[in-house]
């Protein structure tokens, strides 16, 4: 039998109720996390269609003969974990209902444009004297204040205002040049990640006050913060960043080369893994060249040492190369596919492909939260629910629960 100091304890945000009015990925994103983190998270769609994302597809979830189920794979991504509750906030017996719900709950996810809920009575304004801790997430595109607070905001939209496109892509000049998006919503994901930190901030904060409180996240916001060491190159360097396809500003040799059957990443940190690189590829002098013998110097003339370092690992196989390197202590890897991803020893190792039971495909393919809590672990318990799947059940718990406390 465990002892008491080893045993495990329920997940961290047990006992939190969360009402989740959002749609899309931010929002979504933020409440599955605190889903898996422990929270009971009740997602309220529209009766006619729910969540935008429920129609984004193909590719569907399929059954076990392999037909389609009409459950699109992107709403599966996030929304794990929840319960699902048909209500038309349109109409005032949907208003009150959703009212009643927030009255039960600790956290309210939102994602609607700016005043968008005012006309239902379910912003923060008309909520808070009623319910004085209620921690209430607004996700908008631009925030609460300013000259484009009105206007609806995108992943997309954000990742070229908020900078991020003019650093990704070819450099001017190459073969495909021009700004690019990243390959998924990336500011999306990373305001979910943002509002789910917020969110359990102002749950500790209120420990304290005992009040709740508004969070104002705008996706605008969370993309320039994120721009990290590229927004301090510009503000405390001068130097204004442009884009460099798969290479780094401030590191050399850090990128991508080609070998004799693809290509591998080279992520060369510090100047004694240059000279080991250096010494596996057969090239011992290039470290001892003043050109390239730091780091500064290697970025100063990496348009002469580039060359130089392609013109080697063509020379080898892709894994020819990890290996060597890899028994160096040289960082590298190769480039993978996503099949390729969930076949890598190290990701099977960790987990990182669960599955869950489900009503119409027997079970659901998802990734794993890669939060490792030792104590309190992340649980999985429920799969994407499907539209309306909990209206009954969550209605007659939570305003019971209501009821019982008047």
């Amino acid at each position: 039998m465990a002892s008491p100091s080893s045993a495990l304890r329920p997940p961290p945000l047990s006992g939190i109720r969360v009402l989740d009015l959002s749609r899309v990925l931010a929002g979504p994103w933020a409440g599955q996390l605190l889903a898996d983190l422990g929270a009971d998270v009740v997602k309220v769609e529209k009766p006619q269609g729910g969540d935008d994302t429920r129609a984004w597809g193909p590719p569907y979830l399929k059954d076990a003969s392999g037909r389609d189920t009409g459950e699109a794979s992107y709403f599966l991504c996030a929304n794990r974990n929840k319960r699902s509750v048909a209500i038309d906030i349109a109409t005032p017996e949907g208003q009150a209902q959703v009212r009643a719900l927030a009255g039960q709950a600790d956290v309210l996810l939102e994602n609607f444009k700016v005043g968008g809920l005012k006309r239902y009575g379910l912003d923060y304004a008309s909520l808070k004297d009623g319910h004085p801790r209620l921690v209430y997430c607004s996700i908008t595109g631009f925030g609460q204040t300013g000259p484009y607070a009105a206007r609806a905001g995108y992943d997309f939209l954000i990742q070229g205002m908020g900078g991020l496109m003019s650093v990704t892509g070819g450099a001017d000049g190459e073969p495909g040049a021009g700004p690019q998006k990243v390959g998924v919503a990336l500011t999306d994901i990373m305001t979910g990640l943002y509002a789910t930190v917020a969110v359990q901030a102002a749950l500790a904060e209120r420990e304290r006050s005992g009040l709740g409180q508004h969070i104002d996240l705008a996706l605008l916001d969370v993309q320039i913060a994120c721009l990290a060491n590229q927004a301090s190159n510009y503000l405390a360097g001068g130097q204004l960043p442009r884009r460099m396809g798969n290479a780094h500003p401030n590191i050399v040799p850090y990128q991508d080369f080609p070998t004799a059957d693809g290509d591998i990443i080279l992520a060369v940190g510090n100047d004694e893994q240059f000279a080991r690189f250096c010494a596996v590829a057969g090239h011992a002098e290039w470290a001892r060249d003043p050109r390239f013998a730091s780091n500064a110097q290697r970025v100063a003339h990496r348009a002469v040492l580039l060359p130089l370092l392609r013109q080697a690992t063509v020379m080898r196989s892709s894994p020819d190369w990890i290996a060597a390197l890899e028994a160096a202590g040289v960082p590298c890897g190769p480039i993978n596919r996503i099949d390729e991803v969930f076949a890598d020893p190290q990701v099977q190792a960790r987990g990182l492909r669960m599955a869950l039971p489900h009503p119409l495909a027997g079970e659901v393919p998802l990734v794993a939260n890669p939060i490792r809590l030792s104590g309190s672990p992340v649980s999985y318990h429920r799969p994407p629910p499907l539209l309306g799947q909990h209206t009954a059940e969550v209605l007659a718990q939570w305003l019971a629960d209501g009821a019982a406390r008047a």
